[in-house]
């Protein structure tokens, strides 16, 4: 078996954030508009480690929930950071009625999340789907408390990809190596291979050593 490279690590600056426009509200009486989450955005290459700022916001995309659940089981040490819609239905299950779980667990992980970004805490949430809005729910809470946002598209074989969502996949892989989700506000983003993904070793929330 050929030697590995060495480990290379990418790191994330906590100071890699982007402003947005006010959100007065219009002179003709309109409710304000949404503030702008445009930002510049780093496409980052595959590396063995990756470092992100203590009190990110990281986003694990996939097609497929179970090569989604896989990576996040092998890539989030700290479970306390992981939020989901996923863990949260389970809380409730049993607890409240069934019909009533979806709409309480939405409310219940916003809050946590909100929680835990002003907080200035990590945070890392395996989304539902592909979709730029759920995306946007996340990104703009991290926006409104100054937090780092980050995104990694983990990728799955052509057959674990619904129909329904090849179109979306393919959009948003377009934009993501074109550098353009920095106009959904994140600073980084990074789409990995089924190879890349096993090659990545850890992924920290360190701030970067100091130069003695």
């Amino acid at each position: 078996m050929p030697n590995l490279p060495p480990a290379r690590s990418i790191k994330i600056s906590s100071d890699e954030r982007g402003g947005w426009s006010s959100d007065r509200p219009r002179r003709d009486g309109a409710p304000p508009r949404p503030a702008d989450l445009s930002v510049r955005s780093r496409v980052l290459a595959a590396a063995e480690r990756l470092r992100y700022s203590p009190g990110s916001l990281l986003l694990i995309v996939s097609a497929s929930p179970a090569e989604r659940d896989r990576f996040v089981e092998r890539m989030v040490e700290n479970r306390a950071s992981l939020l989901s819609l996923d863990k949260v239905r389970a809380l409730l299950s049993g607890r409240i009625a069934e019909d009533e779980i979806e709409g309480r667990a939405a409310e219940l992980l916003d809050a946590a999340v909100l929680k835990r970004l002003e907080a200035n805490e990590t945070v890392v949430i395996p989304t539902e789907g592909l979709e730029v809005g759920e995306r946007e729910r996340y990104v703009r809470m991290a926006a409104a408390a100054k937090r780092p946002r980050h995104l990694i598209l983990v990728e799955t074989a052509r057959d674990q990809v619904q129909e329904d969502d090849r179109a979306t996949l393919n959009d948003l892989r377009r934009r993501l190596d074109a550098g353009e989700l920095g106009a959904e506000g994140f600073q980084t983003v990074l789409r990995l291979s089924a190879g890349a993904a096993a090659e990545l070793k850890r992924i920290v929330f360190q701030s970067a050593p100091r130069d003695d």
